[in-house]
């Protein structure tokens, strides 16, 4: 029961779906269907914008970079899934494991904080419609996102550096598919209550905040809707709003279950099941959320559509 992660030539074996052999096959096909389509529909969103004109505003700007995040996230993760249910490979080296640790609290939390800037997207072109060109300038919208990508850079850089130095015990054994915080913290081997306490401060600054600041906004924009008196003037108004808060409920309520809970009541095999859905489901609904809910998406995608046929 040494201490091990003092050497980067020890690795860690990835158990992943394998105490559920008679799901793996289920879960390989179905998991290579949703990565497909993530890809597909991510790509296909971060396209329109491109190259339709009346996609280049404020929320398709920061749409695209949401669904770059998606797509980065998902790869980090999924490849890896697929070859662990396909029982070629379950090995990991430490670095690697490090390497896939920092990535995904790094998209993780750039994606929290990116969400936070959408949602003052939506609140400026509710409640402030009249002024929403002079506030979201390019130069802010610029400005916003590169401080969403630096702040979950740093926040990952912290949390990170904090796992390293904790001294990690037992077998090499990670029950999960992939390298994620609250499995490493199973493995410290000594008292890591002032560590802990250290990343619970970094992760709910990254997700309890950022969750309140996006309520406080709708809270705003509900409070301008119904102020408006035509019913077509709400349904647009929760139209614009309607997809952000689904892909809002959808991020913040599976990553705070993982995130913000002690160590202690943290079941390893739960915690694959919802990673499932925040590193696979997700990803891949986001685009058919805002596709199927958004009228200027639909209509880029005819465009572009019949642009092709009449070419062919």
């Amino acid at each position: 029961m040494g201490s091990f992660n003092a050497s980067f030539g020890e690795g860690f074996i990835l158990v992943g779906f394998s105490d559920w052999p008679q799901l793996e096959l289920i879960l390989f096909v179905f998991i290579s269907i949703f990565y497909s389509l993530t890809l597909i529909g991510n790509t296909t969103i971060i396209a329109l914008s491109r190259l339709d004109p009346r996609l280049h505003t404020p929320m398709y700007f920061f749409l695209c970079h949401l669904s770059f995040l998606d797509l980065c996230y998902t790869t980090s993760t999924v490849p890896q899934l697929l070859i662990n249910l396909s029982r070629l490979d379950r090995t990991i080296t430490y670095g690697g494991c490090v390497a896939q640790l920092f990535i995904v609290l790094a998209l993780g939390s750039i994606e929290s904080m990116l969400l936070v800037v959408m949602a003052f997207d939506r609140y400026a072109a509710v409640c402030r419609p009249l002024h929403y060109t002079t506030i979201m300038h390019p130069l802010l919208c610029l400005t916003l996102a590169i401080a969403a990508w630096m702040g979950g850079l740093m926040n990952s850089l912290i949390q990170t550096s904090l796992m390293m130095v904790m001294p990690l015990c037992g077998l090499h054994y990670l029950n999960h598919f992939f390298c994620e915080m609250p499995v490493f913290l199973k493995l410290a081997c000594e008292d890591t209550e002032g560590t802990e306490a250290k990343m619970f401060v970094a992760r709910a600054i990254i997700l309890v905040f950022p969750a309140a600041l996006i309520v406080g906004s709708y809270a705003h924009i509900a409070q301008a809707v119904l102020r408006i008196k035509s019913m077509a003037g709400r349904r647009k108004a929760f139209g614009t709003c309607g997809s952000h808060l689904l892909v809002v409920s959808l991020f913040y309520g599976s990553t705070i279950y993982t995130y913000l809970q002690p160590t202690g009541s943290y079941s390893e095999s739960e915690g694959k099941f919802v990673a499932l859905f925040y590193t696979i489901i997700t990803p891949m609904l986001n685009p058919l959320i805002y596709t199927l809910r958004n009228k200027d998406v639909k209509g880029a995608l005819k465009k572009i559509a019949g642009r092709g046929r009449n070419s062919g």
